[in-house]
């Protein structure tokens, strides 16, 4: 049995894990006969953000707590995670990919991922493992593997593609059931919720895809 390391970024759209992509991506990884362990950095989100309004909150909130909602409570500290104990890595999207995992949702021209992850995604890419971006994570694989020339996608959002391209990554445009696989890194895209009107029917199909294609990689 394969196994995969989760590594969500809270709960929630606007302010952590989306909450569908990453529940789809487990259900996934189990219809594929993989076992899969979650992991999140125990840091302070970036905000707090009241999902039925759109406004900040006054408040904050911890991205392993919060991220324990998804994983009904079995989610260890990223500190924890040990590259040898999996044979893939998966990163659902949400808006907390942007804000907790790195800085892409508050200052793109500077982007710039939290260490303790890019130190696992590149002992994980070096030991030949292979990664999955959804959504906007993909912000993260273009800047720590834009310059070994990655290919990936987050959709058909130009000047998002835009932005994370400087990094020396290749954009390639897919609908919300499509993905992008760069069999040289063995880094798997899919756009899912970056298509904010999308059918969750098509959102689980393009996830499904993703999660299949990193498997074959690994």
């Amino acid at each position: 049995m394969k196994r995969a390391a989760v590594i969500l970024s809270g709960c929630g759209v606007f302010d952590g894990a989306e909450i569908h992509e990453s529940v789809l991506s487990l259900l996934a990884l189990d219809k594929a006969g993989a076992s899969y362990q979650c992991f999140a950095p125990d840091v302070e989100q970036a905000h707090v953000v009241n999902h039925l309004t759109g406004e900040e909150m006054e408040e904050s909130r911890n991205v392993l707590v919060e991220a324990a909602r998804i994983a009904r409570g079995k989610v260890k500290p990223l500190s924890e995670a040990k590259v040898e104990d999996f044979d893939l890595v998966m990163l659902p999207g949400g808006f907390g990919a942007a804000k907790n995992l790195c800085n892409f949702a508050f200052d793109a021209e500077n982007l710039e991922a939290l260490p303790e992850l890019v130190e696992f995604l590149k002992s994980a890419h070096g030991k030949g493992l292979p990664i999955g971006f959804a959504c906007i994570a993909p912000a993260i694989a273009a800047r720590a593997f834009g310059s070994e020339g990655l290919a990936f996608t987050i959709g058909d959002d130009a000047g998002t593609a835009e932005a994370l391209s400087k990094w020396g990554a290749a954009h390639q445009d897919r609908s919300v059931t499509e993905i992008v696989v760069d069999e040289k890194l063995k880094i798997v895209t899919t756009p899912a919720y970056m298509f904010g009107e999308a059918r969750i029917s098509d959102v689980a199909s393009g996830l499904e895809s993703w999660v299949k294609a990193t498997l074959a990689l690994s």
